[in-house]
């Protein structure tokens, strides 16, 4: 099978994330049992990699570009959804995963080439979609959470499979110094107002930030502006290899403001044995599960300091957290074979319905 997928966020290198990592493991899946994957993202200007893509797009007149970067094709433009046809012409894709920003348009324009749909539900914020899922008529849809797949329900009366983010623990399984109460993407919907909280509160305690989210300079000079008078705190850039992350991390801190799909850096923590603390918001509580602490948003803040010190200082407490993170992190539902059983059997049905379709 030949699998696209599709959505209108940038891709690796322009881009990393959530969405970026679970894809390319979902990609890797499918290449080791012997299927073709793509993608096809939005174009960044910027950098050197932007740069080439623009003199590209120009010298050949065409409104997408195509590169391998990753090890596979990944078809970029300024607006996906005009580079459809590009895309399906030149990767005949057998279904199209197509997912977060401007799934609609983009789903739309793959619906009228007659490419077989299966919509990946990653997060709730609605107004991304650029339209009504709705009009996506032949669609077949995944969730990454209980939350996310009820809040499509209601808000659509869509029926999705819940399948969580894909995770290779090998990637994220490692040892670890404890050196860190560990905050991965410190933006302020992530937390990071609450986590400097803390932190300032915990100043016997040394803090991690971790860009993950691309900052422009202005932003990065703001967090090291705040971060400066704690003395216990420092931020470090973005990183391809999360083991140098995770294997200096004790307690992985997910104070997340807005209602999270799910909270992928939980579960890539709980491969280590990393327990989180983390807020009681959207999918955020199904990922820490029994794997840490679960805290109100709005809970005082010496809750927040309570829960993290506990696991800090109390060693008993910390190894039965630990273990727990282990094991949760084992359970059925995250089993990387498990769910991707279940992710190709949504994509046969998308192409069996389509092949229904035309034949009637």
């Amino acid at each position: 099978m030949k699998v696209l997928f599709a959505g209108g966020t940038g891709y690796t290198p322009q881009f990393s994330g959530g969405v970026q990592s679970s894809t390319h493991h979902l990609v890797e899946q499918l290449r080791e049992h012997g299927h073709e994957a793509s993608v096809l993202a939005a174009l960044f200007g910027d950098g050197i990699f932007g740069f080439k893509a623009r003199a590209k797009m120009k010298l050949l007149r065409q409104r997408a570009v195509i590169d391998t970067f990753p090890g596979y094709p990944v078809v970029r433009a300024w607006f996906p959804w005009e580079a459809a046809g590009f895309a399906v012409k030149r990767l005949q894709p057998d279904v199209a995963v197509v997912q977060c920003h401007n799934s609609v348009p983009i789903g739309k324009e793959l619906q009228a080439l007659g490419v077989p749909l299966v919509v990946y539900l990653r997060n709730v914020e609605f107004h991304e979609l650029a339209g009504d899922l709705r009009e996506l008529r032949s669609a077949l849809y995944i969730a990454n959470s209980e939350f996310t797949a009820r809040a499509y329900q209601e808000k659509f009366g869509i029926e999705s499979t819940v399948i969580p983010p894909t995770i290779n623990p090998a990637f994220y399984s490692t040892p670890t110094t404890g050196e860190f109460v560990t905050m991965i993407n410190p933006y302020n919907e992530k937390g990071f107002e609450l986590a400097v909280q803390i932190a300032r509160e915990c100043d016997e305690i040394p803090f991690l930030f971790v860009e993950s989210w691309m900052l422009d300079d202005e932003h990065r000079a703001e967090i090291e502006r705040i971060l400066a008078p704690l003395g216990n705190a420092k931020l470090e850039s973005r990183t391809n290899d999360m083991k140098t992350v995770y294997g200096r991390t004790r307690i992985l801190l997910a104070p997340s403001k807005w209602e999270e799909a799910w909270g992928r850096v939980a579960s890539e923590a709980h491969c280590s044995g990393i327990p989180v603390v983390g807020s009681r918001r959207g999918g955020l509580p199904e990922a820490i599960g029994d794997g840490g602490v679960v805290l109100d948003y709005d809970a005082p803040l010496a809750d927040w300091v309570a829960a993290v010190r506990r696991l800090w200082s109390d060693k008993v407490e910390y190894e039965r957290a630990s273990s727990a993170a282990r094991l949760f992190s084992e359970r059925p539902q995250l089993n990387p074979d498990r769910q991707f059983a279940t992710f190709m059997d949504v994509l046969n049905s998308a192409a069996q319905r389509q092949g229904l379709r035309k034949a009637s």
